[in-house]
């Protein structure tokens, strides 16, 4: 029998990962500001089906601890050359026994549709795969999201199905579309 064993001491002192664009630095309370105004965004909430609003208090004890925790990493995506925070990426809910992540990703408003989105997502799989061990890397993307479904599958996510009916928005009912990369999948990666 096979004993799968997630590197989880690199959830808890975060690399910093580096593509040609792109730096994701640890989230942290200096993120603050550029978080809060994401999720003041109608259309950040809407992709991410976030009820709003969330107190500023919850958001600065969030940034605060999430570093130091050892089930999940929250990465800031910032521009290599300026610095300028672009959104943030984050693996959560780990399922050491089947060595298994979620995976989320929120641009900033206006950053949509020049391809940072699926560089992040690219150097984390290679992140998780190469670094914490995982195997598996699930997320769930609303149906009224293609664009987002589309970097996905760039970045090597398969769609395994659809669950009907997921999120009320707006009065109607929306479906979320489940997708997953193995590290055994081919897949695009940043190295």
């Amino acid at each position: 029998m096979t004993v799968l064993t997630v590197d989880t001491s690199k959830l808890s002192k975060l690399d910093t990962l580096t593509t040609p664009r792109l730096r994701l630095v640890p989230l942290g309370p200096v993120h603050l500001e550029p978080t809060l105004r994401g999720l003041a965004d109608p259309e950040t909430l809407r992709l991410t089906g976030t009820r709003g609003p969330i107190p500023r208090e919850a958001i600065e004890r969030h940034l605060a601890t999430v570093g130091a925790r050892d089930d999940r990493a929250d990465w800031a995506i910032t521009a290599s050359d300026s610095g300028e925070y672009l959104g943030e990426v984050v693996l959560n809910e780990l399922d050491e026994d089947n060595a298994s992540m979620n995976f989320r990703i929120a641009l900033a408003p206006g950053r949509t549709g020049q391809g940072f989105g699926t560089e992040a997502t690219t150097a984390v799989l290679d992140h998780a795969f190469s670094v914490l061990k995982l195997h598996r890397v699930v997320l769930d993307v609303y149906s009224f999201n293609p664009r987002a479904e589309r970097s996905y599958v760039k970045a090597g996510f398969v769609v395994e199905g659809r669950q009907r009916h997921t999120l009320h928005w707006d009065g109607e009912w929306v479906d979320s579309i489940l997708m997953s990369v193995l590290a055994t999948d081919d897949r695009a990666s940043t190295h």
